[in-house]
């Protein structure tokens, strides 16, 4: 499992997902939820004024460190 959960790969993702939403699925190859990610992070630290910005965060670094490739 190199590129399962938990893997260096993943790890790496996450902690770029961290300081920019979308930055670990782009790190992946992942377009779609990149520009998902970037998107939803921007309209909610916007629109709530940075109250709820953190949750985005957490759920793409979740995303990118979660992330198994299907084979």
């Amino acid at each position: 499992m190199p590129n399962g959960p938990g893997s260096t790969a993943n790890v790496a993702a996450a902690i770029c997902s961290f300081l920019l939403p979308g930055l670990g699925q782009l790190v992946q190859g992942r377009f779609l939820a990149a520009v998902f990610f970037a998107l939803l992070a921007a309209t909610v630290w916007v629109c709530t004024l940075g109250l709820l910005g953190w949750v985005v965060n957490v759920l793409a670094c979740l995303s990118a460190a979660l992330y198994r490739p299907r084979c």
